[in-house]
């Protein structure tokens, strides 16, 4: 599973790269904290898969990175490639300032 660390997001953030970031964790906690991502909890990420698109870099995160892990291989498993996971999540985003 490829993954990004929260400096190499903000990095590639900053350079306007081709990004969608997909917030796996539930609405309640997307509207406490979020870095910009699409809210699409890990318990819909099939049903909505068609949200996803397949012709950018997708980051997904949650948390900490253990449900993001979980919903890239569910997508993978569907045959959505270009997904990375946040290493460590929004918890280490935030630390990472």
């Amino acid at each position: 599973m490829k993954s990004l660390t929260a400096e190499e997001l903000r990095t590639k953030m900053e350079e306007n790269k081709d990004l969608q970031l997909i917030d796996v964790r539930e609405e309640w906690e997307h509207e406490a904290f979020n870095i910009g991502g699409k809210n699409i909890p890990l318990s819909d990420i099939i049903s909505r898969s068609a949200e996803i698109s397949g012709e950018s870099t997708i980051v997904i995160y949650c948390e900490k990175g253990i449900r993001s892990a979980i919903a890239i291989q569910r997508l993978e498993a569907k045959g959505i490639q270009g997904l990375y996971n946040l290493s460590g999540g929004v918890s280490r985003w935030r630390v990472e300032k």
